[in-house]
């Protein structure tokens, strides 16, 4: 089975939720605790971990509500930027908002808001203004010339003496941000320095899922993390620091590496001694303990790799990616030992393509049957392999009709007349909404509707780059798709 649990969830929640309470013991009752990655909808964590909740971290949190307290960062630049998050396709500045009502609606108090690496940029002035009108609490942090080589300068009055101290009231305080390079470690030091100028005992500590210290350096999973991290070329390695101090083998990854003397250093001017040995022994993590089926973990790790080498080879295509990031996911896979026969799915839809002259998509159920689905002048391939898929799983004859051609013209003619569209073909929305308004008429498409649940991590394959009405339905459904780098035209130029 492709789906076989190798993750205890629930035993994470509790260790991890153990391990986070004892650190804050260790530095007298405040922490401060940098969260890598994302604190919900980790979806490399689930196709990686299976058994993993997407949740997972989210619900530690919540285990420790009443010590809690949120500290939200963003850098100015990627507001003057308006930089965008890949998954989500906002600004950074809109995301913090989104996180700051995720965090309520889940019973999180968040406390405040902090602008990093502000030098006067007007757009951050502007959303400075949003938050304080929405009454959110913000506060600014400058940038620091050398940072973070010249640790006497950083840890000093000229240094992170010049932010602004940041008033937090509970034990546990979780440093997240909308993405990468926000100035969350910086933003856990500097207030390590102002509370220790005022006699306040605080640690730090760091939650990253990725790599896992206790697997090997060359496991799936954490060569999974590198295929993930391809683009930032972030290389796993083993933590030198903590096997010339303990004469264990842990893994870690480059970029902590490199800076942890930097940091510990830092530890030393503002506490006086380092609380820590290793970049190892700054995390928190507890994943590596609640595998408990490696064979499982393994095959999953080694899919998602072959995953992110078709969505680099479709970048390539698409003018978004790089030959350097395609080679280094070709070296990932030979190095797991993976390829396309891991996703049956890609051979099944460029077998139909062949078969038909035109663009198919294949979808794997849950017990590892493949159904496909082929391009009509009714619908697209991504629709009918989604239609198709439903109708299998919920145990209806293929050539049971859910949907009359009477209730898809007329949709074909809006889309044609009113909304401009060169392609009359129903997209996967499209085919939902239809078969839902089916639904009175044809019982069976309401039976059909139901075991859209069941598609949720299942993998799917185009033959074709998909549409991005397509790829955001199959994305919604919790679809694991690949495409082939291809346009269904080699003419086509421009692709939407």
């Amino acid at each position: 089975m492709s789906n076989q649990i190798g993750f205890d969830n629930q035993k994470y929640l509790e260790t991890q939720s153990a391990r986070i309470q004892n650190r804050i013991a260790q530095f007298g009752g405040k922490l401060y605790l940098e969260f890598g990655g994302k604190l919900f909808d980790d979806n490399h964590a689930v196709r990686v971990l299976p058994g993993f909740v997407s949740d997972s971290k989210l619900r530690i949190l919540l285990k420790l509500r009443k010590s809690v307290e949120m500290l939200i960062v963003i850098n100015a630049s990627a507001i003057e930027q308006n930089k965008l998050r890949g998954d989500l396709g906002i600004p950074y500045d809109e995301d913090v908002l989104r996180l700051i009502d995720t965090f309520r609606g889940m019973g999180l108090y968040v406390g405040s808001v902090t602008i990093t690496q502000y030098a006067g940029q007007p757009s951050a002035d502007a959303f400075k203004q949003r938050l304080e009108t929405l009454g959110v609490t913000v506060y600014l942090h400058y940038p620091i010339p050398g940072y973070p080589h010249d640790v006497g300068r950083i840890v000093s009055d000229d240094g992170f003496g010049r932010n602004d101290y940041i008033e937090t009231t509970r034990p546990l305080v979780v440093v997240t941000a909308p993405g990468p390079g926000s100035g969350k470690m910086a933003t856990c030091l500097s207030q390590l320095y102002h509370h220790h100028k005022r006699g306040v005992p605080a640690g730090y500590a760091k939650f990253e899922t990725f790599p896992i210290w206790n697997l090997p350096l060359k496991h799936p999973v954490n060569l999974a993390y590198e295929a993930a991290t391809a683009d930032l070329n972030d290389i796993n390695m083993i933590d030198p620091f903590h096997l010339q101090a303990y004469g264990e083998t842990t893994v870690n990854y480059n970029r902590d590496v490199e800076v942890f003397p930097v940091l510990q250093a830092m530890f030393e001017e503002i506490m006086g001694e380092s609380p820590y040995k290793s970049p190892t022994d700054m995390g928190v993590n507890m994943a590596g303990h609640c595998i408990i089926d490696d064979d499982a973990v393994c095959a999953a790790a080694r899919r998602e790799i072959v995953r992110r080498y078709y969505s680099a080879l479709c970048d390539r295509r698409k003018g978004q990616g790089s030959d350097e990031i395609v080679y280094k996911l070709e070296l990932l896979m030979k190095q797991a030992q993976a390829g396309p026969e891991l996703r049956p799915v890609i051979a099944a839809a460029e077998e139909r393509e062949e078969q038909t002259g035109e663009p198919a998509v294949a979808i794997r159920l849950p017990d590892d049957r493949v159904v496909t689905g082929g391009t009509s002048d009714l619908m697209g391939a991504a629709s009918a392999a989604l239609l198709n898929a439903m109708k299998a799983l919920a145990g209806i004859d293929h050539g049971i009709h859910l949907i009359s051609r009477a209730a898809i013209e007329p949709i074909q003619q809006v889309k044609v007349g009113y909304l401009g569209s060169r392609n009359p073909r129903l997209h996967s929305d499209e085919v939902l909404i239809a078969l839902a308004g089916s639904t009175a008429m044809v019982p069976l498409a309401a039976q059909a509707l139901e075991s859209l649940d069941q598609l949720r991590q299942c993998e799917a394959h185009s033959s074709v780059i998909l549409t991005a009405a397509d790829s955001s339905t199959y994305s919604k459904l919790g679809l694991r798709l690949t495409c082939t780098p291809k346009y269904q035209s080699n003419q086509q130029l421009y692709h939407k």
